[in-house]
C-alpha cells in the first residue's frame, strides 16, 4: 500500500484547482479558469462496485437503445416518432394528432413524475440513465483510455509535441469517435424517419435524398463534437434538469454527499494512520480525480454534480486502505448527514405523489376509451333534408374516418336510437386500410314518426365485426 505516492499524483495544477473550488466553489465553475478559459478534464479510470453496477445498467440502455428501430410489428417500427408527418407509433401503437390530448397528459404525467423522483432521489438518472452520460463515459472515455492511457498519460501526450505516435493515436482515437458519432446519429433518425428510411438514405447517392442526407452529416457532426469536445459542459450549461435540480431538491433529498460530520477535520496520514482528533478524510484527491466535471464534492452539493458514483468508489477504497469504514461518500442526504435521521415523506412530496396519481388515473381513463377508429361525422355543408316518394326523411353526410391501427377493418353504421338505413353511393363494403385516412359523404334515412323536432340529435355508432368501436352524435334535419 502506498498511499502517499497515490495521493501525490495529482499535480500542481490540480492541486491549485481542489484549492481554488474549495474556497469559492458556489461562485465559479470547475472547468472554467479565472480568466474565462475552459480548464480541459482528466478524470482518472473510475472503477469499484458502482462503476460494475453502472456499466450493467449503462450498456442495458446503450443495447435497447440501439436495437429498438430494429424491432417491428405488423410491419411497421415498433416506436417510431414521425414529426414530420405527425405520426407517432409507441410500442406498436399509432397516435395521431387527434390523440393530442393523450400525449400532452401523457407527459405532463412525466413531468410530474420527474420532479418528484428528483424530489425524492436527486440525480440518480443522470449517473444511471442519462444518454449523455452513459455514452461520453461509458463508450467515448472507454475508448480514450485505450487508446491514450489514464489521466496523467493524456495530459503528457496533449502537453507534448506533435510526433508520429501522437498524430497516429490522435488519428486513430478521433476517426473511432467519428464513426461512432455516425452509428449513433444513425440510429438516433431512425427514431424519427423509421430504419428502412435511414438505411435507404445512407446507401443511396446523397441526390436522391439531399436533405435528409444534410441531416445525416449536421447532425453526426453535433454527435462527434458533442462528445469529443464539448462532454461534461452539456450537463452543466445545456441540460434543462441539471438547472432545475437546485429547486427540485431540499434537504431530504437523497444525493452522492460528503459525511463532513465525520469526515473534517481533514488531515493527510501520520505513519499511515489517521492522527487521533482527525476526521476520516485523509485529503488524497482522489475524489476529485476521478470526477467527470472535475469538482470537489467535499463542498457539498454542486451543479455540476451528475451523480456518477465515480467518487463513492474511489473514497471507499482509500477506507479500505486505511481501516476505516466505507461510506464517507455515498448516497445519503443533508438530513442524514447533519440529524442522523432517515428519509421521510414531507408534504410537499405527497403533493406531488397525489397530482402524479390524479394524471395517471386521467391517463389511463382516457387511454382505455380510446378507439381503434377515430370518426368524424357532420351534415354535408350547404345540403338540406330530401323527403322521398314515401315520406321518410334523407339527410346528406360528409364523414372522415382515420384507423389507428395497422389492421385492415371492414365497418358498419347502424343507429343507436333511431330506425335509420344507412347508403353509401358507388360503395358496397365500407373497408379502413390500415393507418389510413378514409373521406366520403352517405345518406341516411329516417322515418319522420322517429323524428320529434327540426335538429334531432341523431347517434351513430361504428362497428368493426360485429363490435361497437366509436360513437358519434350529429344532427339530422327534418321539414318544419
Amino acid at each position: 500500500m502506498d498511499l502517499k505516492k497515490e495521493g501525490n499524483e495529482q499535480s500542481n495544477e490540480d492541486h491549485s484547482l481542489i484549492t481554488e473550488t474549495g474556497s469559492s466553489f458556489r461562485d465559479s465553475v470547475s472547468s472554467i479558469d479565472s480568466k474565462g478559459k475552459r480548464i480541459w478534464i482528466y478524470p482518472s479510470k473510475p472503477s469499484g462496485r458502482y462503476h460494475r453496477a453502472r456499466l450493467w445498467v449503462g450498456y442495458f440502455f446503450l443495447a435497447f437503445y440501439l436495437i429498438l428501430p430494429f424491432l417491428k410489428m405488423n410491419g411497421q417500427p415498433f416506436v417510431l416518432f414521425d414529426i414530420i408527418n405527425r405520426k407517432f407509433i409507441i410500442f406498436g401503437t399509432i397516435w395521431w394528432p387527434h390523440d393530442f390530448y393523450l400525449i400532452a397528459i401523457g407527459l405532463l404525467s412525466l413531468a410530474v413524475f420527474i420532479v418528484l423522483f428528483t424530489a425524492v432521489f436527486g440525480r440518480i438518472w443522470c449517473g444511471w440513465g442519462c444518454p449523455q452520460l452513459i455514452v461520453m463515459e461509458l463508450v467515448y472515455r472507454k475508448i480514450e483510455y485505450w487508446i491514450e492511457g489514464d489521466a496523467g498519460k493524456q495530459k503528457a501526450l496533449n502537453s507534448q509535441h506533435l510526433d508520429a505516435s501522437k498524430f497516429l493515436k490522435k488519428v486513430a482515437k478521433h476517426s473511432i469517435f467519428l464513426v461512432i458519432a455516425f452509428f449513433l446519429n444513425s440510429v438516433f433518425l431512425s427514431y424519427i424517419f423509421s430504419m428502412d428510411s435511414v438505411l435507404h438514405i445512407i446507401t443511396h447517392s446523397p441526390s436522391v435524398h439531399p436533405g435528409e442526407f444534410l441531416a445525416v452529416i449536421v447532425l453526426t457532426l453535433a454527435f462527434y463534437l458533442n462528445y469529443s469536445w464539448f462532454r461534461e459542459q452539456a450537463c452543466t450549461y445545456v441540460c434543462p434538469y441539471g438547472r432545475l435540480q437546485s429547486v427540485l431538491l431540499d434537504k431530504n433529498s437523497i444525493v452522492v454527499g460528503y459525511d463532513f460530520k465525520r469526515g473534517e477535520p481533514r488531515a493527510k496520514l501520520q505513519q499511515g494512520k489517521v492522527a487521533e482528533g482527525n476526521g476520516s478524510c485523509v485529503d488524497c484527491g482522489y475524489c476529485v480525480r476521478v470526477c467527470p466535471t472535475g469538482i470537489d464534492i467535499r463542498d457539498g452539493i454542486q451543479l455540476e454534480c451528475v451523480g456518477c458514483t465515480n467518487c463513492i468508489d474511489a473514497c471507499d477504497k482509500i477506507m479500505d486502505k486505511t481501516n476505516q469504514p466505507r461510506g464517507l461518500i455515498r448516497y445519503t442526504s443533508e438530513t442524514n448527514i447533519v440529524e442522523g435521521k432517515k428519509f421521510k415523506l414531507t408534504p410537499r412530496l405527497i403533493f406531488y405523489a397525489i397530482v402524479l396519481t390524479a394524471l395517471l388515473t386521467l391517463f389511463s381513463v382516457l387511454l382505455l376509451k380510446r378507439s381503434d377508429v377515430e370518426a368524424t361525422i357532420l351534415r354535408a355543408r350547404g345540403s338540406t333534408f330530401i323527403v322521398k316518394d314515401n315520406g321518410n326523411i334523407v339527410n346528406i353526410f360528409s364523414m372522415k374516418l382515420m384507423n389507428k391501427t395497422f389492421i385492415e377493418k371492414t365497418l358498419e353504421f347502424r343507429t343507436l336510437d333511431h330506425h335509420g338505413v344507412f347508403d353509401f353511393p358507388g360503395v358496397k363494403k365500407l373497408v379502413l386500410k390500415p393507418n389510413a385516412l378514409l373521406e366520403g359523404t352517405f345518406l341516411l334515412e329516417i322515418a319522420p314518426a322517429e323524428l320529434k323536432k327540426t335538429n334531432n340529435r341523431v347517434a351513430i355508432g361504428i362497428y368493426c365485426d360485429g363490435k361497437l368501436i366509436d360513437k358519434v352524435t350529429t344532427t339530422f334535419s327534418e321539414p318544419k
